[in-house]
């Protein structure tokens, strides 16, 4: 049972339909790149090397319509291992919803990687029900760029390093203009220093992981981004927060 505690709601369980008008983009011509993590109270990323010990079913049903709303989910390769992400499909009734609603039924599924550390053969890539993009950049190895070629339209933004401004662009070139990333830190630590990052969504987790975890950032130094809290859920003890460019950041 998810309920809405900010702004002031009627404490009345909220169904699926009221968790889209929630999150629905405003306009989705407009370029949009919205982060969703998952966090223990004390700002862990993950127990034992993985998100899914925070996770909970709320935090995963959200996580499913923000999959639904998106043209194009961006993760890291680091995630993809790590994860065990597989083929990026939806199910029936969102396919259904998709189609009513005017948009491709599967999103694209993008991973960024400088080295291309990844598996061609891997089911992200072959069973994907729409054909993949890879993320990298001018010094990534020929040999693997052609390999993954084959199953994946490969992006070169950035010469030595990924440009994500050039990565988020080339997206939006293409018509994926809604974009969900789904980390892992280091991504994001390099969004937040290139001002990319128009919505946070995080959910907290009421468990203390203690010390050893990292938090959902890291990478390079950054200007402190002020955010504004758009609204607040809850599911028992979990708080589901949706945190939006603020109009008043520089």
């Amino acid at each position: 049972m998810i309920t809405r505690i900010w702004p002031a709601g009627a404490g009345a369980e909220l169904a699926d339909a009221d968790i889209d008008a929630l999150y629905a983009p405003a306009d989705r011509s407009a370029t949009h790149l919205r982060v969703n993590f998952v966090s223990s109270a004390d700002g862990a990323v993950s127990v034992e090397g993985e998100s899914a010990g925070l996770s909970s079913g709320a935090d995963k049903r959200v996580f499913k319509i923000l999959r639904k709303l998106c043209d194009v989910l961006l993760t890291g390769a680091g995630t993809v291992r790590r994860e065990g992400y597989e083929d990026l499909r939806m199910d029936a009734a969102r396919v259904a919803w998709r189609r009513e609603h005017g948009l491709p039924e599967h999103p694209v599924m993008a991973v960024v990687s400088a080295s291309l550390d990844l598996d061609p053969a891997a089911p992200i890539f072959t069973r994907a029900p729409v054909r993949a993009i890879v993320v990298t950049c001018g010094n990534a190895p020929e040999e693997k760029r052609k390999a993954l070629a084959e199953h994946a339209d490969v992006l070169v933004c950035g010469e030595s390093t990924v440009d994500f401004a050039l990565a988020v662009r080339a997206l939006a070139e293409r018509g994926l203009t809604q974009i969900l990333c789904e980390g892992g830190p280091h991504i994001l630590g390099e969004l937040t220093a290139a001002g990319l990052v128009d919505e946070l969504d995080l959910t907290l987790s009421p468990m203390l992981a203690g010390a050893g975890a990292g938090r959902i950032t890291a990478g390079p130094h950054s200007p402190v981004r002020r955010m504004a809290l758009a609204h607040a859920l809850q599911s028992e003890d979990n708080l589901i927060l949706r945190y939006v460019r603020s109009v008043t950041a520089g």
